[in-house]
């Protein structure tokens, strides 16, 4: 091979180093699979495996799309399940139909990209927030279309979409695959698709280049949703009926498929090819996990897992980074070199110190809290309205006093929750494992609870590990450098395995008394967990506006950069901010199943909506550095009273997803203006 040949070669290899490494990683699986089944691959199974792959392969590529340019789409299970619904619950017999609905679930996706698109773009939110809402949107739309499991479609459609293309030769499935890399093949070699990877690499130089960035932008998020309709309609053809759960849980898979085939959440680097190979390499792995007879229950941790694994394997020049940094550090403490870990700057709540105060103290309180006061007050404010408008609502017919301990008590949940997830978000993270952990907590207090065991012992092991898994996803963000998002679902998926294992599916056992009598009894008319909650509100205000931590959180949250160089230890900073959400997400499992008399499977799921929406609603910047507790407190309050009005007017939960999802992105975007 000629000088020339081989440097051409050494170049296909940087440039498609993600690509190959995501077809080395398929081939080893392919062959442990080949090797331990009784027979080799044969046409049945090749035609299953892509039929099974290819939803999650559509999804994936709509998902890479986006993280092409440094975004991050949750809304692509709900979307999936929006698109199975509408096929499932209206498509008939004939082929207008069949064409029509199939189009209609498309375009459904297409509709909810360019929804993302507006308020990624054109209002500037950040697109995990504005997909996040999304998904909830979007999930209570197609609980509007099909509330429950049902629907049907034609043989015929499925035949077509699952069947044979060309009998005993090519399937159906490989088709749409092959389809679907044909339209990222001409979208890759088009002046968009420089465009795609331009923005991802650089958006500033893309810019003066010339590069239209919003409008790029905002044509990736309406591609990304048409695949994910896409993704939609072939479910439906595949299970031939409809689910309006059926999309969520292919979020984690959808991440993992991403990573594996070799795309940078970094942005610009990757593409839908090597997408395809990891989606076929998840598959392969659910497969080989049925053949070693591992139960089902485990898929979740292999996939939080590889998830990990495979961000840790693009990341190996940040693991060298952390190791020298972690080198130096014990080379300057065992040379006795001093600590400057004390940052210089306060919170952004504090006044500045070239500021002239006012003598009156009442005048130079507001002066001085004047930005905390400016995002907390609209928050009470609409807390008292609302309140009010429960009252003509409800009028002689509640108990005032019923009403305040209720709302204290179902507040409560949010109010802890609030703290945590408060917390990771002013250190500039996101922590989507909330769900999880409160469910493992609840579950694992009941298991745990045991004639004669001690009760204090209980909670307090509970606790702890809660905040150390939350460690355990802080170590993954503040040191190995993975991204927020990523780290914290890979743990839910994690989590969630856990529970199933250890419980078989079917948890088991009662809280202890202690538990469930602080949570549903009384003292003094009033809840005990009421005046629990006082004393937690007190505390928790006093770590995030006194303490030398909240200094050191708000520098971190404002600029990492600037904490570093000011001695902060960034990495303690995050860690310690995720593991207090651990802390506070176990003790919420712990409310949970005192309130309720006992754990369950997803009890924790409906809480990540609010536990993000309390923080936005009370103030708290999403691009971290700023926020009281006082207002996420507020923020949960009014939540908790909105849900109690919802409820009072019998809307179904459907509609109050809906509301949720646009009530947060209006706080974002009435914070946004306001920051502005």
């Amino acid at each position: 091979m000629t000088l020339r040949g081989s440097n051409d070669l050494l170049r296909f290899v940087r440039r498609n180093d993600g690509m190959l490494i995501a077809l080395a990683t398929l081939a080893c699986v392919f062959g442990v699979l080949n090797l331990n089944l009784q027979q080799t691959f044969s046409y049945y199974d090749v035609s299953n495996t892509f039929s099974s792959t290819a939803t999650l392969a559509l999804a994936a590529m709509g998902a890479t799309i986006v993280v092409l340019i440094r975004g991050l789409d949750l809304s692509v299970g709900a979307v999936i399940s929006l698109s199975n619904c509408l096929a499932a619950a209206n498509m008939g017999d004939s082929s207008l139909s069949m064409i029509g609905w199939s189009l209609a679930g498309v375009l459904a996706g297409t509709a909810t990209g360019l929804f993302n698109a507006v308020f990624i773009v054109l209002f500037r939110l950040p697109s995990i927030i504005v997909t996040l809402a999304t998904m909830f949107i979007v999930e209570g739309l197609t609980l509007l279309v099909l509330e429950q499991p049902g629907g049907a479609v034609p043989p015929a459609f499925s035949n077509f979409l699952i069947g044979d293309a060309i009998p005993g030769l090519i399937q159906a499935p490989a088709v749409v695959i092959l389809l679907a890399l044909v339209v990222w093949a001409l979208l890759r070699n088009t002046r968009l698709g420089t465009y795609i990877y331009a923005v991802g690499s650089d958006p500033d130089a893309a810019r003066s280049k010339g590069v239209p960035v919003p409008l790029t932008r905002m044509l990736v998020y309406v591609i990304a949703g048409t695949f994910y309709g896409a993704a939609g309609v072939f479910l439906t053809a595949q299970t031939g009926s409809g689910d309006p759960t059926v999309g969520p849980p292919m979020l984690l898979p959808v991440f993992v498929a991403v990573v594996l085939g070799g795309t940078s959440f970094a942005g610009g680097r990757g593409g839908c090819v090597g997408t395809v190979l990891g989606a076929f390499t998840v598959m392969l792995i659910v497969n080989l996990l049925l053949v070693f007879n591992v139960p089902t229950f485990y898929a979740t941790i292999v996939e939080g897992g590889l998830l990990i694994m495979a961000v840790l394997a693009n990341s190996v020049p940040r693991i060298r980074e952390v190791m020298a940094t972690a080198w130096i550090v014990v080379q300057k403490r065992s040379a006795g070199m001093p600590r400057f870990d004390r940052p210089a700057v306060a919170p952004s709540t504090h006044t500045r110190n070239d500021e002239t105060l006012p003598a009156n103290p009442v005048a130079r309180w507001l002066r001085r809290h004047r930005s905390a006061l400016r995002f907390t007050v609209p928050t009470y404010l609409g807390l008292a309205v609302l309140l009010l408008v429960t009252a003509a609502m409800f009028h002689g017919r509640l108990s005032v006093e019923i009403y305040v301990n209720t709302l204290l008590v179902l507040g409560s949940f949010l109010a802890v929750l609030g703290l945590g997830q408060g917390t990771v978000v002013i250190s500039g993270g996101l922590d989507l494992s909330v769900p999880a952990m409160i469910t493992f907590s609840g579950v694992l207090l009941c298991e745990w609870n045991a004639p004669g065991s001690s009760s204090i012992t209980l909670l307090v092991g509970v606790a702890l590990l809660g905040a150390l898994i939350g460690s355990v996803s802080g170590i993954g963000v503040g040191i190995l450098g993975i991204h927020p998002l990523i780290m914290t679902l890979a743990m839910n998926g994690i989590i969630d395995g856990a529970t199933l294992v250890m419980t078989d599916g079917t948890p088991r056992g009662v809280p202890p008394g202690v538990v469930s009598w602080f949570m549903t009894g009384k003292i003094l008319g009033l809840t005990p967990v009421v005046y629990g909650l006082m004393l937690f509100v007190i505390c928790a205000s006093f770590l995030l506006g006194r303490t030398v931590y909240a200094r050191r959180l708000y520098l971190v949250g404002s600029s990492p950069l600037v904490a570093r160089f000011s001695g902060v230890s960034v990495g303690r900073v995050q860690i310690a901010a995720y593991g207090l959400s651990g802390l506070c997400s176990a003790v919420v499992g712990i409310m949970l199943a005192g309130f309720s008399g006992q754990a369950f499977i997803d009890m924790g799921t409906p809480y990540l909506l609010p536990s993000i929406a309390v923080i936005v609603i009370g103030g708290v910047a999403m691009s971290g550095g700023r926020g009281t507790y006082l207002g996420i407190f507020g923020g949960a309050l009014l939540l908790t009273a909105l849900t109690t009005v919802l409820q009072g007017m019998l809307l179904p939960v459907a509609i109050r997803n809906v509301i949720f999802g646009l009530v947060i992105l209006g706080a974002v975007i009435g914070l946004r203006e306001n920051q502005a």
